[in-house]
């Protein structure tokens, strides 16, 4: 796997915190912990809200047997009705919400409840498994990485009988490896009924977030060496940008691994028998991915003292520089203080060689501090620090 780049990732370099975070996070995506779009208070509980700028929905039809496959775009909800007239698995996949005649078309046409229907419309929603009379609402989030962007967008999965209709806000999705499965003629896809097809989505959407974890754990590790070895203020604000996309992927993943679990506790599932134990292997998926975001998420608080420790040393160096300086300055002030003092009676003044002796004082108490200070090892310390600190990074890699 290509291994980012921290700058493309994060933005350009800033000198303030605020400048920084705002470049970090919009890497990190503009929708991130967005605010659920809700409908006026008071209004009809199947009430969909739809964005002005939401694109119109495209609609690819995909209907298969074991021995035939046919893949198509629809312009009609209506054509959809051939769908549930024969045998075949129907896999209909929506991308855009633009038009909500359409999407209610589509929905009269497959019996969607209007309930389930809001529910994927009114997007963000939690992640949450509902079983309607004669068919089951998969709510998930899909994640992935685009242009070194990180997107994140819900997914609805409705599971009907020898039918799947899936309902993407955005376009784009994590579904090509399913396709590809469904282009092979042996493929246990082929072979099987809309139920496996239900799983085989689900379990894409969620093996969708391993790119990404592997994506932002490269990224702490290059925050980790930028905070060794170049710790500026735009460093620490790229910590806290990618500490807050793992709270809100934890929190995702969380809900997630809970709709999963009630989804494979149902005491009616709603998925064949043989198909129960893949949504199991899907759901320790959804834990392994959510144990790696909460083990980034501790990296980060460690890689924040990392930070800090380089800052901490970074200004010890300076202060013992200075010190050094002043300390180097205090006596020669003295000696210039003293004979600065213009006093008649000083019998110094009058000697021919007073000011060659008074610069061979300063330059000798100069010479004396400095043998000192090498002998304590102090301008060791100062000239080899760097060089220790890549060799530490070093050899903790």
């Amino acid at each position: 796997m290509t291994r980012p780049r921290l700058h493309g990732l994060l933005g350009s370099e800033r000198r303030w915190i605020s400048a920084a975070t705002s470049e970090a996070l919009r890497f990190l995506g503009q929708s991130h912990g967005r605010r659920r779009r809700r409908s006026a208070p008071g209004a009809r509980p199947d009430t969909m809200t739809i964005e002005a700028d939401a694109p119109p929905p495209q609609i690819e039809w995909i209907r298969y047997t074991p021995d035939a496959l046919e893949t198509r775009e629809v312009e009609e909800a209506e054509a959809l009705r051939a769908a549930l007239a024969d045998d075949a698995v129907d896999w209909v996949h929506v991308q855009g919400f633009g038009n909500e005649d359409r999407l209610r078309e589509l929905a009269e046409v497959f019996g969607i409840h209007p309930l389930a229907l809001a529910d994927i419309v009114n997007v963000p929603q939690r992640a949450k498994f509902d079983h309607y009379e004669d068919h089951q609402l998969i709510i998930l989030h899909m994640a992935r990485s685009v242009d070194h962007e990180i997107e994140l967008q819900q997914l609805s999965v409705v599971l009907g009988k020898g039918w799947v209709v899936t309902f993407d806000e955005r376009m784009g999705d994590v579904f090509d490896p399913v396709r590809t499965r469904l282009h092979s003629a042996g493929s246990a896809i082929r072979r099987s009924s809309a139920d496996y097809l239900g799983y085989a989505l689900i379990d894409a959407v969620v093996d969708g977030f391993f790119p990404v974890v592997d994506s932002l754990s490269d990224m702490l590790e290059d925050l980790e060496e930028a905070a060794i070895g170049d710790p500026e203020p735009h460093t620490l604000a790229r910590i806290h940008a990618v500490r807050r996309l793992l709270i809100h992927l934890g929190r995702t993943q969380r809900q997630q691994r809970d709709a999963l679990l009630a989804l494979t506790r149902q005491d009616e599932c709603p998925f064949e028998a043989n198909v129960q134990p893949y949504l199991r292997d899907v759901q320790d998926h959804a834990i392994h991915v959510l144990d790696t975001i909460d083990t980034l998420r501790e990296m980060t608080v460690g890689v924040m003292d990392v930070y800090l420790s380089s800052v901490s040393n970074r200004t010890n160096d300076v202060m013992k520089t200075l010190t050094m300086m002043a300390s180097l300055f205090i006596p020669l002030s003295f000696v210039a203080g003293v004979y600065g003092m213009n006093f008649q009676y000083m019998p110094e003044l009058h000697w021919r060689w007073g000011y060659a002796g008074a610069w061979g004082l300063m330059v000798a108490m100069a010479a004396g501090l400095l043998t000192w200070f090498a002998r304590r090892g102090w301008l060791g310390a100062l000239r080899s620090r760097p060089e220790s600190e890549s060799e530490s990074s070093a050899g903790d890699e």
